[in-house]
């Protein structure tokens, strides 16, 4: 994505003043989340766990589009618990607050089930939804304190349909629909409990996306032919793009989205019709 210098030195934005963290946040799905948080006047952290060099190109790439905020890069495992606590708190150490969780990171190991290992399974659950639960844990103590904040969901399809040979993500992405409906309810408990009215201000609220299939390096290793007939069962007829995966967080992240929680936003060219 090019930016014009006028794009480049806006500071106004729906965003502006927020602090956003995004878990696998320098590649594919998540650097466009992150890019447009940015573009919104958000403070991005984002989150990786392998591959430095890629996530200080992208640092470097964030500082030319966006001069004028600040943007920080966390290594961590979100298959850890003590690794997700840690980079929440680098994060509000760093930036003083946190807003905007975005838990996007996630894995696939596939297998059908006769072949999956014990491993397979624990590896995928552990990244995708039990990651998911000690970042939001995390943040959502910060957020209560604030009285404010977002939480975003990064689920999938495949979480409704399911997918042969894709048992653990299929569980894993189903199981961020509960966690997202719980974590809402517990939002408004929570404030409540620490004598918060609920309704004042931005709110503090729990939605998830599910992303169908998008453009992204995870696909890029299917065969053409393969691709061809995923195409073909997507109503649109195309798969979609990581840009129309991060307007629509973008827009559950805003604070005038205040009134939307709970919610499971489906983002997939018609697939579940």
């Amino acid at each position: 994505m090019t930016l014009t210098q006028e794009q480049r030195t806006r500071t106004r934005g729906t965003l502006d003043g927020r602090v956003a963290l995004v878990t696998g946040g320098a590649a594919g799905i998540g650097a466009a989340i992150s890019h447009h948080l940015a573009g919104q006047g958000a403070a991005v952290a984002a989150g990786y766990w392998r591959n430095p060099d890629r996530a200080e190109d992208f640092r470097a790439k964030m500082r030319g589009d966006f001069p004028e905020l600040p943007f920080t890069v966390h290594q961590g495992n979100i298959g850890s618990a003590d690794d997700c606590r840690r980079v929440v708190a680098e994060v509000i150490g760093q930036h003083g607050r946190l807003d905007i969780l975005v838990n996007n990171a996630g894995i696939t190991i596939d297998k059908t089930v006769s072949k999956m290992g014990d491993d397979d399974w624990q590896r995928v659950i552990a990244v995708n939804l039990s990651g998911a639960f000690f970042m939001a844990q995390a943040a959502l103590d910060q957020m209560v304190k604030q009285g404010s904040g977002r939480i975003i969901n990064v689920s999938s399809v495949i979480g409704e349909t399911g997918n042969i040979g894709q048992a653990n993500y299929a569980a894993s992405k189903s199981g961020l629909f509960g966690l997202t409906k719980s974590l809402a309810k517990e939002a408004i408990f929570q404030l409540k409990r620490a004598g918060r009215d609920p309704g004042d201000g931005i709110g503090l609220t729990v939605n998830a996306v599910t992303p169908g299939f998008i453009a992204t390096d995870m696909l890029a290793t299917i065969p053409e032919k393969v691709l061809g007939r995923i195409k073909e069962q997507i109503p649109v007829g195309r798969l979609g793009q990581p840009e129309e995966i991060a307007r629509a967080i973008c827009f559950l992240a805003a604070d005038e989205s205040a009134y939307i929680t709970g919610q499971i936003w489906a983002i997939n060219g018609g697939l579940d019709m």
